[in-house]
């Protein structure tokens, strides 16, 4: 079976942080800043300065077939919850997206 590749963007709100986990992400924030993020494997996460609001971005990889895009939202939201309980960040209102990589046509010059 075909396998296709989604760039899958999860959007949510922290939820319920401490002080202490709130220094720690105001410390860290220069290696989650949107300007370094990217779509790789283990997921990047970006939050601006105010931590409250956050993206996890991750490429997966699903069987071809009728709901993929379904299929490939829902394993991009659970690598984030695995990301973020790893970190151990609370969060809350999830919702993604997800783009077809194979879909996306370049045009050349």
């Amino acid at each position: 079976m075909a396998h296709r590749t989604y760039r899958v963007t999860v959007r949510g709100r922290f939820d319920g942080l401490d002080d202490g986990t709130r220094d720690r992400l105001r410390r860290e924030a220069a290696e989650h800043d949107m300007l370094v993020a990217r779509f790789v494997d283990e997921g990047t996460l970006t939050y601006d300065e105010r931590i409250d609001a956050f993206q996890h971005r991750v490429v997966v990889r699903v069987d071809e077939g009728t709901g993929e895009e379904d299929v490939a939202r829902t394993a991009g939201e659970l690598a984030a919850v695995e990301y973020l309980e790893a970190a151990g960040l609370r969060y809350g209102r999830l919702r993604s997206s997800a783009t077809c990589v194979d879909d996306v046509k370049i045009r050349r010059r």
